[in-house]
């Protein structure tokens, strides 16, 4: 599996960002895609995550404020990201799981960088 993330940039405080992820490769062995984050000097975090069944997991820190869906027929997921905070600001990694064995598939990192 390929994952090529897109999106991304510089925003204001309280402003809204979309970041989109498409998969390629063995994408009907999908169990779950999603956003990671990290921040510098920080450990990477779960943003965001949607499962094959459409459940979705949300990090508190987001909640309210980024929603996750998804394209199946595209194989694409989506992260927007509304009423930004400069503590969002991080490198956003998309995030795949795969088949039975639930491999972990990572695409390139795309920075948000939010400004105060």
């Amino acid at each position: 599996v390929q994952l090529q993330a897109s999106g991304g940039g510089l925003e204001q405080a309280g402003g809204s960002l979309e970041l989109s992820c498409a998969a390629s490769g063995s994408t009907f062995r999908l169990n779950a895609i999603g956003w990671y984050r990290q921040a510098p000097g920080k450990q990477r975090e779960l943003v965001a995550d949607i499962s094959s069944g459409g459940s979705v997991t949300y990090a508190d820190s987001v909640k309210g404020r980024f929603t996750i869906s998804r394209d199946n027929a595209k194989n694409t997921v989506y992260l927007q990201m509304n009423s930004l905070k400069p503590e969002d600001t991080a490198v956003y990694y998309c995030n795949a799981v795969v088949g039975v064995s639930r491999t972990e598939y990572w695409g390139q990192g795309t920075l948000v960088t939010v400004s105060s």
